[in-house]
């Protein structure tokens, strides 16, 4: 099976990558930024013109990239370069109402249509191990789920199309939460003359202890925020919550307090800093030093 991967940003070339490693037939690739394409080129992929030359010469297209309107252009592109012998799997993070959008245009050329997103860093993309949540007909998920495993060792199929990206948006904002509850109490704890390693051993002890604290304590440390998920996206993920929670007439506190601190973010120009930096934001609300006592 000869697959197309379209999009080589942070998490499409470590993706890309694995899967040039591990499989045994041609990989063709596309990035609008030549030079990252010239640069997964050199790992073996096969560069293309564009999105559409990809598909045309592609079993598999594999598209990642920053935004709705970014998957729905590629797959405006590429649509009449796939037919019914073609899968398209969208690995990006994008609302999911768009996505099936996508799917019923694919539909019109009999092509096979999932969607996937991943979640975990660009470390764990690198090391073939993200998370991949699936939305789409089981048949095609079980045919194309040998590839992705090259990326991911945790995937689940999570429904019809759409389930994924509803799952993945699920959890972008309920990290959201975690990594809010984390800044204000670390800042409550800094107030009262706690240390950050006190903190952290405090907190290893009893059922507060997380993921996302245990992977982001040492950054936390350093203050070192060297973007593995940035501000930008993981705000581009609450935003696509807070619009699927309005048809239903739901409300999530917790989510718009993060969506509120990421907007703030944002206003200060960290949108490509790692998301762990929002704890500058809660600390400078409350006039607490991030500096170790």
């Amino acid at each position: 099976m000869k697959v197309g991967f379209i999009g080589l940003g942070i998490m499409g070339e470590a993706m890309c990558y694995n899967i040039l490693k591990k499989h045994d037939d041609q990989v063709f690739i596309y990035d609008i930024n030549k030079a990252q394409m010239d640069k997964v080129a050199r790992y073996g992929g096969i560069p293309c013109e564009s999105s559409a030359h990809v598909a045309k010469m592609s079993d598999l297209i594999i598209t990642v990239v920053p935004r709705s309107e970014h998957s729905m252009d590629v797959y405006s592109q590429i649509r009449d370069a796939v037919d019914d012998t073609k899968i398209c799997v969208d690995m990006s993070t994008i609302d999911p109402d768009v996505s099936l959008q996508i799917r019923d245009m694919l539909a019109e050329r009999g092509c096979a249509f999932l969607d996937a997103p991943v979640v975990k860093s660009q470390e764990a993309a690198w090391l073939g191990d993200v998370g991949i949540y699936v939305g789409g007909p089981r048949d095609v998920y079980d045919q194309i789920k040998p590839i992705l495993r090259y990326m991911g060792r945790s995937i689940i199929h999570m429904g019809d199309h759409g389930k994924g990206l509803i799952m993945k948006i699920c959890h972008n904002a309920l990290v959201a939460q975690i990594q809010n509850g984390i800044n204000e109490t670390l800042t409550l704890a800094r107030a009262n003359g706690i240390d950050l390693d006190k903190y952290s051993a405090a907190i290893s002890y009893g059922v507060g202890q997380n993921y996302y604290y245990d992977s982001k304590q040492i950054a936390l440390m350093s203050k070192d925020y060297t973007t593995q998920f940035s501000v930008e996206n993981m705000a581009k993920d609450l935003d696509i919550c807070h619009r699927m929670i309005q048809p239903q007439g739901m409300e999530m506190p917790g989510l718009e307090v993060s969506r509120n601190v990421y907007k703030e973010a944002l206003e200060k120009n960290m949108g490509g800093s790692d998301y762990c930096s929002t704890v500058e934001i809660i600390m400078a609300r409350s006039h607490v030093s991030n500096k170790e006592q």
